[in-house]
């Protein structure tokens, strides 16, 4: 049996990564007259730092120490449902892998559509609730999550937070777009390799396997890993 990076070069392109997808939606509404504000930005602002040059100036928030001085970055060690920024000043706001851990979602839409200029992006990537992972992080008590993840996926427990997932269907986005005044421009499901069962060869071919099928027919879109979702903020 090949190792499981072995049957992820085999089956899986890096350009198919939603990360990778998320990051080119960016740019198709980006260039160098922008403000780019990253909501939940992480301690390393690892996605704000690929476009120091391509955006005019660049804002990280988020509730941790930032891990060092980041350069051509201004980071605010805040909450996403209080930035302390100025109404109608933004152009960008991204988000990856943050709404599911918000309990209030509704906050987090109108704070992001005050600071955003009139038509202005809001781009984020964020797991589907119908996702098996999804499930599986629902049923399981929040207090095991740094446990399995650390032993799944070897991330550290620092970078483990609860999940909710009260932004994690289509039906309860088009609800806080529809609440908060924003249209949506574009909804996407997107798969990836089975990252949870890296650990195990066999567990892993049989993720790709489930993930093969789900990517193949449309009808089963609503099962894939991750939404990117296009909001532009209402006239």
């Amino acid at each position: 049996m090949l190792t499981t990076k072995k049957l992820q070069e085999k089956y899986f392109q890096p350009s198919d990564h939603p990360y990778n997808k998320y990051e080119n939606k960016i740019k198709s509404v980006s260039n160098n007259f922008v403000t780019i504000l990253d909501a939940g930005c992480g301690r390393g602002a690892p996605i704000l730092s690929k476009f120091k040059d391509k955006a005019q100036k660049l804002i990280g928030v988020d509730l941790e120490e930032p891990l060092e001085t980041l350069n051509k970055i201004h980071y605010i060690k805040g909450d996403i449902s209080n930035i302390d920024i100025p109404s109608n000043s933004i152009d960008i706001v991204i988000s990856r892998a943050v709404l599911e851990h918000i309990v209030n979602p509704d906050s987090v839409f109108r704070e992001i559509n005050r600071i955003l200029k009139p038509k202005g992006n809001f781009i984020f990537l964020t797991p589907n609730l119908y996702d098996y992972v999804s499930i599986a992080s629902k049923i399981i008590p929040n207090k095991f999550h740094k446990a399995v993840v650390s032993k799944t996926e070897g991330r550290t427990r620092n970078d483990v937070f609860p999940a909710y997932y009260k932004a994690n269907t289509y039906k309860a986005i088009k609800r806080l777009s529809d609440t908060n005044k924003f249209t949506i421009e574009s909804f996407e499901w997107l798969g990836q390799y089975p990252s949870s069962f890296m650990f195990n060869s066999y567990l892993f071919l049989i993720g790709t396997m489930y993930e093969k099928i789900i990517s193949k027919f449309e009808f089963f879109n609503f099962l894939r890993g991750w939404l990117l979702v296009h909001l532009k903020k209402s006239e």
